[in-house]
């Protein structure tokens, strides 16, 4: 497929410092709806032969400056080849009109990096393994449900985004009314979008912080609003995805298959973390009534919040002797 031509930054200009164990560079791949994708390509030093390779994306609204660098330079110091890549129509990714999200589209973009990493001379192709973060983690098991290449699936601090944007946050609004509603306003944007000529931005994370704002809107603007975790192109610390930039996922639920996932899955979620029900959730019932539930596993790290597993907060919460472990066991 024809690239598109991508403007990539070449210096260094991540959220975390670089670490000089592990070689880094530039990489672009194509997805099969011709897109290309912008990634960053992280290998030991003097590593010889082909590697274990790991894909990285997430969190949903980041760009892989931020947390998805972070775990593939790290695993990448631990002997994996990863790849960290900014999904369709974000970051340096390419894709119009920009700022969307697809329950479709960011799947493939996951099953394109493992396109990527199976043709890289570096990477055995029978040794792949994918993490996803946040709204990615809930991707990656759609993904591990959908590719039969990948071996093990790490998810880190989920977000079913099928099942927030149709249900709400803790499922309160789940009722036939209020996605009605937003159904209704979401169709009402689309003619405004077109009549503007321009999609209206949703809005990232809330700024200035508002004193009475729930634990976890502080528990992001912590991250993405400060010198800890903003970048100029993430969604999350700007604009935010367009108003209807998550319209489909209203009515595509993503996990329908997850229990017949052969492959390993590890889910870690914080057990403070708001989002911990998506976790909990989601491992009840990929082993429910599955063939293959030896190889899943649901970790809960005592007292870490859902951004603690962005980049370890000040707590070192990113357990990656356990994602060491789990990955040098599933692609041995």
């Amino acid at each position: 497929m024809k690239k598109e031509i991508l403007n990539l930054t070449r210096e260094w200009d991540k959220t975390f410092p670089k670490s000089e164990k592990v070689d880094h560079s530039k990489a672009t791949f194509v997805n099969r709806y011709g897109i290309t994708l912008a990634a960053d390509l992280y290998a030991p030093k003097d590593a010889a032969g082909r590697l274990p390779a790991i894909a990285v994306c997430g969190p949903f609204g980041a760009v892989k400056e931020q947390c998805a660098g972070l775990y593939a330079q790290t695993m990448a110091e631990r002997g994996f080849l990863t790849l960290a890549f900014d999904p369709s129509f974000t970051g340096e990714s390419g894709g119009n009109v920009r700022y969307m999200a697809s329950p479709d589209i960011n799947t493939e973009d996951f099953m394109a990096a493992v396109d990527f990493l199976s043709l890289c001379e570096k990477a055995d192709p029978d040794r792949i393994g994918i993490i996803g973060i946040c709204g990615w983690g809930g991707m990656a098991i759609n993904a591990a449900a959908l590719d039969t290449r990948v071996k093990a699936t790490a998810a880190m601090t989920m977000y079913d985004m099928t099942r927030v944007n149709a249900k709400g946050y803790f499922d309160a609004e789940d009722s036939e009314e209020a996605r009605y509603a937003k159904k209704a306003a979401m169709c009402a944007q689309r003619l405004a979008d077109l009549k503007a000529g321009a999609c209206k931005p949703g809005g990232g994370v809330v700024d200035p912080l508002p004193a009475d704002a729930p634990y976890f809107v502080k528990d992001y603007y912590d991250y993405y609003k400060t010198a800890r975790g903003y970048h100029p192109r993430s969604l999350n610390s700007n604009s935010g995805w367009n108003v209807i930039g998550c319209e489909s996922f209203i009515n595509q639920p993503i996990l329908r298959y997850s229990n017949e996932i052969r492959s390993a899955v590890l889910i870690v979620h914080g057990d403070a973390a708001h989002s911990c029900y998506f976790g909990k959730d989601a491992y009840a019932d990929m082993v429910k009534d599955s063939k293959f539930a030896a190889n899943k596993e649901l970790m809960l790290i005592p007292g870490a919040s859902h951004t603690d597993l962005h980049d370890g907060g000040n707590k070192n919460a990113i357990p990656f002797d356990k994602l060491t472990a789990f990955f040098s066991a599933y692609l041995q």
